[in-house]
């Protein structure tokens, strides 16, 4: 029996605003969009799903940051691609930085949810 994740919900307060911002910073594709509170981006049939969760109370996350621990991976020069999302606008909470184990960084969406990112292996 395989088990496999294939969407993870991250709390925001303009669900429709946000999926633009996924679709065109990351380059991510919408998925599905419900009339009520949710959208989901990602890549059809491939990986991981981020499910776009209006908050009800619609003040999204807290105004601190929120390291969500969601790992994206770039399948290109690390480097260049993160020069790419930072002349897209993107918001960095950590700049590319080198560690012993390898490269990594943390962007943050418009709700100020923090994503890692890292070269994929």
């Amino acid at each position: 029996m395989k088990i496999r994740p294939v969407s993870v919900a991250v709390v925001v307060k303009d669900r429709k605003k946000s999926a633009r911002w996924y679709q065109e910073k990351l380059g991510f594709k919408q998925i599905a969009d419900d009339d009520e509170h949710w959208t989901v981006v990602g890549y059809p049939k491939k990986g991981m799903q981020l499910h776009l969760c209006e908050a009800e109370d619609g003040q999204g996350p807290s105004k601190a940051e929120t390291d969500t621990g969601i790992l994206l991976t770039v399948d290109s020069d690390f480097a260049k691609a993160a020069a790419k999302l930072q002349k897209r606008g993107v918001a960095f909470a950590q700049p590319p930085t080198e560690r012993p184990w390898g490269w990594v960084s943390k962007i943050r969406d418009p709700d100020g949810n923090v994503l890692w990112l890292v070269p994929e292996e």
